[in-house]
């Protein structure tokens, strides 16, 4: 389990040195000790039952010295029994046995939340499973960044599969959110898997994906199913050096070049996974060229609706261009860094991106640091 940050293990400390500070400069008939009742709750947010208790057994007797300690409080010993302070000593025993209830049942929430997480990365591991580094000439770099820090696991998607077809790539977003959206991934990276190998054409594959999605909500009941759709985008990278694109109603993925940053715009972008049955004709594909040295960067809307504290979307564009060239881990190091700081650490949604960065002539990858 996660520990509690450092401030909030010493603030009971820092309470007790407050009311000693108070206790010497106020008036005698104003009893700062009564302050110690709220000790036992403040400890509890950071500390175990057993600290709490022992917590609320030192509030106790550090009010009857503070009430009957004429050297340090000013008051005749008689004021350790007076019914204000006994008063004080019950409502202080009161609080320490809820606020030992209430750190028991901290305990307990961290337990399940620390296991919610396991489980979490596991499923995550098994979803997105690893994508090979290299392919060829092909350098492959993943990110991936859950809106949800209690369930590291939302509805993005990636994945990217090497063929005798070339290697070929997906990404996606999932409407909704939860287990649904994640079955919904699941379903559609498991149809990619296959596609990619079967397939010669990239709108094949994307069209099988489309078959596979349709037969699945097909299978579940409720008129929501019908409304879950994915946007996505195919790539296929063969052996020349071309790139080739299938959008489905997804943001349009980035090529960076030495000499400038292009945003890859599908001529006619098909509708969401899904929704195929509005699409009368085939998926049309995109080619661009992708030389040595050329990179690709693909990408979820958890980055552009990414929002400063202004509620201005975040230019990625703007930004790839002002960070000049980058080897693909780099980019997305710095993708990563540079949204937590633009959205204040607040990301809305989830987030996935994959680089893919074509070695110069010679195949050889970049030295790291």
């Amino acid at each position: 389990m996660p520990a509690a940050p450092a401030w909030m293990r010493w603030l009971p400390v820092f309470y007790i040195a407050g009311v000693l500070v108070l206790e010497p400069i106020t008036p005698v008939q104003w009893p700062v000790s009564f302050m110690l009742i709220a000790l036992p709750v403040i400890a509890a947010f950071a500390h175990r039952p057993a600290v709490v208790a022992a917590a609320t057994v030192f509030a106790i007797v550090f009010e009857g010295v503070l009430a009957g300690t004429p050297c340090c409080a000013g008051r005749p010993v008689s004021y350790v029994w007076d019914r204000h302070y006994v008063a004080a000593y019950l409502c202080t025993a009161l609080v320490g046995v809820l606020g030992t209830i209430l750190a028991a049942h901290r305990l307990r929430r961290e337990r399940t939340l620390a296991t919610v997480r396991f489980v979490a990365d596991i499923a995550q591991r098994v979803l997105l499973s690893p994508v090979p580094h290299r392919v060829g000439p092909i350098l492959v770099e993943t990110l991936y960044l859950s809106a949800a820090a209690e369930a590291r696991i939302g509805g993005d998607l990636y994945e990217a599969v090497p063929t005798r077809y070339g290697l070929r790539l997906v990404i996606g977003d999932v409407r909704g959110k939860g287990l649904p959206a994640v079955e919904t991934a699941a379903t559609l990276l498991g149809a990619f898997r296959e596609a990619a190998h079967d397939e010669p054409d990239l709108a094949a594959v994307a069209h099988r994906v489309e078959i596979s999605m349709n037969r699945r909500d097909a299978r579940l009941p409720g008129s929501d199913m019908g409304e879950r759709f994915v946007t996505a985008v195919f790539a296929e990278i063969p052996s020349r050096h071309v790139v080739r694109i299938v959008n489905c109603g997804h943001p349009p993925p980035l090529l960076i070049r030495p000499d400038g940053v292009t945003e890859m715009e599908a001529a006619d972008p098909a509708p969401p996974l899904n929704l195929g049955m509005l699409l009368m004709e085939a998926y049309r594909i995109d080619q661009y060229p992708f030389r040595p040295g050329d990179q690709l960067l693909l990408y979820t809307d958890g980055v552009t609706e990414a929002r400063d504290t202004t509620g201005t979307f975040y230019p990625l564009r703007r930004r790839v261009l002002s960070w000049g060239p980058l080897q693909p881990r780099e980019l997305l190091d710095r993708l990563h860094h540079d949204l937590l700081v633009y959205s204040n650490n607040h990301l809305h949604d989830d987030t996935a991106a994959l680089a893919v960065y074509h070695l110069p002539d010679g195949g050889a990858e970049p030295p790291k640091d």
